[in-house]
This record gives structure tokens, sequence and C-alpha cells, in this order.
């Protein structure tokens, strides 16, 4: 009898980290010990007909719910943190993509600098051009120009993209954001904004030897030549445009507004948002097939 005794009081002056270690011990093998409140579960002590345990799908709205507002979420951080949004209207998915302040190179820019870094760009396109859900690009550009190299190379990858693509200048497209207004399938600009065609910039060391300039020059060709594989502007009035000495009161170059632009045949066309959208949503039109047409081709042999 007081064997039994302090049994009990054994078990009752357990602390409950030992409750709680012992419990876990005891579902680790397999269940309670026979003989305790508890047993294993099974589909016999369960009340089920032996099909195992019965699920309740009465929180499946609740799920859908919390779904909708982690994507929203998400499209809100995606718009703070990358400049970018993805939207489905009419059946057709566009992705927008914003290239504002300066185009951040291989060098940190100051933090009060609004800027837009080219590796977080890069893999928006690929992704992009990957995706099966997105059916075209559009492109907001308000920038002052930047790195030259990382400008160029965002350009040419939208330039080399296979969906619809569409740009349109906002405020300004200056310096290596030429490239990047024409860079798309079709090209718009608002009326107010502006375009700055200047010559190369270096910063740093320059060394004052014949190869330095020759160094310029053949950079300056590769921007000029992708301007105008991607538009309608001749090279020579480009380079009139950059050696201009009379339009900057401090610079070499000129400044055009959006109708100029769109004369020379820089820009294709002048327009706003709408415009742009409903161009871009013309161009995925015409790349979809109908679903009767892609049944017939699927059918055949």
């Amino acid at each position: 009898m007081s064997d039994q005794i302090k049994k009990q009081s054994r078990g009752s002056d357990m602390s409950d980290t030992e409750q709680q270690a012992t419990y876990g011990e005891q579902q680790n093998n397999g269940g309670f010990r026979e003989g305790g409140v508890h047993a294993p579960l099974s589909a016999e002590n369960d009340g089920d007909s032996g099909d195992g345990f019965d699920f309740d799908d009465t929180d499946s709205g609740t799920d859908e719910e919390m779904k909708q507002a982690k994507k929203q979420e998400l499209q809100i951080s995606n718009i703070s943190e990358s400049g970018s949004i993805t939207t489905k209207h009419d059946n057709i998915t566009i992705h927008s993509l914003v290239i504002a302040g300066q185009i951040e190179g291989h060098y940190l820019l100051p933090s009060q600098t609004k800027a837009t870094k080219y590796e977080h760009v890069i893999p928006q396109l690929v992704g992009v051009e990957e995706s099966s859900d997105i059916d075209g690009l559009l492109v907001l550009i308000n920038t002052v120009g930047g790195d030259v190299e990382a400008g160029l190379a965002i350009a040419e990858l939208i330039s080399g993209m296979t969906k619809p693509t569409v740009s349109l200048v906002l405020g300004g497209g200056h310096s290596i954001g030429v490239p990047l207004a024409v860079c798309a399938k079709k090209s718009f600009i608002v009326p107010s904004a502006t375009m700055t065609i200047h010559p190369v910039r270096l910063n740093g060391l320059v060394i004052g030897v014949p190869q330095t300039f020759t160094y310029f020059m053949r950079m300056q060709d590769r921007i000029l030549d992708f301007i105008v594989k991607n538009s309608k502007v001749s090279k020579e009035v480009l380079r009139e445009l950059m050696m201009e000495t009379d339009e900057l009161a401090a610079d070499i170059g000129t400044v055009i507004d959006g109708l100029r632009a769109v004369d020379i045949g820089l820009i294709d066309a002048v327009g706003g948002l709408s415009e742009a959208i409903a161009a871009l949503k013309d161009m995925v039109k015409k790349t979809k097939k109908p679903a009767r047409t892609r049944r017939r081709e699927t059918a055949k042999p």
C-alpha cells in the first residue's frame, strides 16, 4: 500500500516539463500505454466504416479568400519593390514594368537616388518571356539615363522577346533611356515628354590617349546602331542631334519633345496609357490563335 501511495505522489509531483516529455515519448511509441485514458487512433475506434479519417470541407471558402488576399499582397509588394504589376482584363494578361529614376549599373547609387536596378529587371523579363500566363509586356519609361551597359542590356533583352511589347515614354527618356524607348515592337510618347540625345560620358579616370577616344566612338556607334535598328530614324539625323552645340547651355546635344520625336522617326506614335494598352492588346489578339483552330491542329495525326 505504501508503494502505491509513493507512485501516486510521484505522479502528482511531476513538473509540467516532465509531463510534456512523457506525453511526447508515449506518442512517439505509437500512442499511450494500455490502461491509459487515450488509445492509439485507428479506423476502428474512430467510428468510421473503415475508410480512414473524414475531413471537413467547410473552410474551403475561407482558404480561397486567404489565397486572394495573399495574391493581392504579393502584387502590392511587387509594385513597391520592383516597380512592376501584372494585370488581366478581357482574357489578356499584361505585365507592366516601370523604368524610372537612374539606371543603376555595376556600382551602387546613393540611397537618396531613385534607381532602376538591372539585376531586378532582367529576371522579370526572362520570367515574362517564359511564362505561359503572360501575353504581353508594357514598359513605362521616365528615366534620366544612367549606366550604358546596364541600359543596353535591358534594351537588348526587350528587343529580343518574342511576345508583344509596347513602350511608353512619360516625363523623360533621356540619354540611355532612348534605346529603352525604342526597344519595344511599338513605341509611344506623351506630347509633354522630352528626350535628350547627347554623346557618351565617362566617370572616373580618363587617360588622354587616342585609344580612349576610339573607345568612346565605338561605344557611341553601338548605341546609335541599336537605335537605328529599332526605330525609323536615320543615323545621320541622330549624329546631328547628338553634336548640336546651340541647344544646351552647358552641354552638347539636343532635347526633343514628343511631337518632334515622332516627326524624325525616333518614336512610332504620340499617345498615352490607353493608346499603349490598346495597341498591346491588339498585338496579343493577332498572335493568339482561336481555340477552335488549336484544337483542329492538335487533332491532326
